[in-house]
C-alpha cells in the first residue's frame, strides 16, 4: 500500500503542436512536484494526456521522470491504451525505465462488458509485473467499475490499489466499508475528483490522486496533510481557499485549467493538444483570480 498512499500528484504532459513532449519543461515540472515533497507523481495520467501521446513520446515522457526525479519520488505511469497488446508494450516499456508501479483504464471505442476489462487487466498487470493501480474513470472511459470487478481485480497478482471517482452522495465511508470488507487488507483505496478530496482523506481514503497538486503542489500536500492528521477544521478551511478553482474544473473540464494554471504560474506557455482548445483569455482571467484565493 505504501505505493499508492498519500498524495499523489498527476502533472500536464507538456508537448508542442506536433505532440513531442518538451522534456526540458516536463523535468522542471516534476522536480517542483519532488522538491514540494508529495508522496508519488502520476505520470501520463488523464491530465498528462496519454492518450493524446505516441508510445515513443510516452516512453521519452517516462525516462525524462526516471532521470530527474526516478529514486527520489515513487512514479507511478499511466498505460492505458485502446488495444491490450499496446498496453502490454506500455507496461514492459514503464518497467524497463524503472517506473515504480502503473495505472490503467480500460480505454475503449466499443463499449466493454466486465469480463473484457477483468482479462484486460490480467494480462497488463502479468506484463508489467509491477503494482498496478485500477483506473475506475467513468466521466472519460464511459465504463464503471462495479465492486464485484474491482473485489476479483484486487485478487489478481500485481493489482493492489484502485483510484476511484467520487461516490455518490460523497459517501466515501460506505464505499470503503464495502471494498475493504471484500479486499485484501493491503489493497488501496483512493479518489480522484480534487473537490473532494478533503472529504474523501478526512473519511480514510488511502490516497489522493490528484490534478491540482501535479502545478500547486506545495498547497494541495498541506490540505492532504491535514486532512490525514484528521484536522478537520483546517482541512476544510484550507479546502474552501480551493473553491473557486474547484468551480472552474467543474466548468471547464480539469484538463483544460491546468494549462491555463501552468499559464498564469509562468511555468509554460503550452497548448493543450488538439483538438482540446485552451481556455479563452476571459475564462484565464478567473483561473488567475482562483489561483489568488488559493494563493493570498
Amino acid at each position: 500500500m505504501t505505493l499508492f498512499t498519500g498524495l499523489s500528484a498527476f502533472p500536464i504532459t507538456p508537448t508542442d503542436a506536433s505532440g513531442h513532449v518538451d522534456i526540458v519543461v516536463l523535468a522542471r515540472l516534476l522536480e517542483r512536484i519532488q522538491l514540494a515533497g508529495v508522496d508519488s507523481i502520476g505520470l501520463l495520467g488523464s491530465t498528462g494526456g496519454y492518450a493524446f501521446l505516441s508510445r515513443d513520446e510516452r516512453r521519452r515522457a517516462v525516462q525524462t521522470a526516471m532521470t530527474s526525479v526516478g529514486g527520489k519520488i515513487p512514479v507511478i505511469v499511466g498505460v492505458g491504451a485502446l488495444r491490450t497488446d499496446e498496453a502490454q508494450v506500455l507496461a514492459r516499456d514503464a518497467k524497463t525505465a524503472g517506473a515504480d508501479g502503473l495505472l490503467l483504464a480500460p480505454m475503449s471505442y466499443t463499449p466493454l462488458t466486465e469480463e473484457e476489462v477483468y482479462q484486460h487487466f490480467i494480462s497488463v498487470a502479468d506484463a508489467g509485473d509491477l503494482p498496478l493501480c485500477i483506473y475506475n474513470n467513468p466521466g472519460t472511459t464511459k465504463f464503471t467499475f462495479s465492486h464485484a470487478l474491482i473485489t476479483r481485480l484486487a485478487k489478481v497478482a500485481n493489482i493492489t490499489a484502485v483510484k476511484m471517482p467520487l461516490p455518490p452522495e460523497n459517501d466515501f465511508k460506505g464505499e470503503m466499508a464495502l471494498l475493504r470488507e471484500e479486499t485484501p487488507k493491503d489493497f488501496s483505496i483512493g479518489y480522484s475528483g480534487d473537490w473532494g478530496a478533503a472529504a474523501g482523506l478526512l473519511a480514510g481514503a488511502d490516497a489522493w490522486y490528484s490534478v491540482v497538486a501535479g502545478l500547486l503542489p506545495v498547497e494541495a500536500l498541506a490540505l492532504t496533510r491535514a486532512a490525514q492528521a484528521g484536522n478537520t477544521a483546517e482541512a476544510e478551511r484550507l479546502d474552501q481557499k480551493f473553491q473557486p478553482l474547484w468551480s472552474l474544473f467543474k466548468e471547464f473540464g480539469s484538463f483544460r485549467v491546468m494549462y491555463a494554471i501552468a499559464e498564469a504560474l509562468d511555468l509554460c506557455r503550452i497548448d493543450p493538444p488538439r483538438p482540446i482548445l485552451p481556455l479563452p483569455a476571459a475564462e484565464k482571467l478567473k483561473v488567475r483570480s482562483a489561483l489568488d484565493h488559493i494563493l493570498m
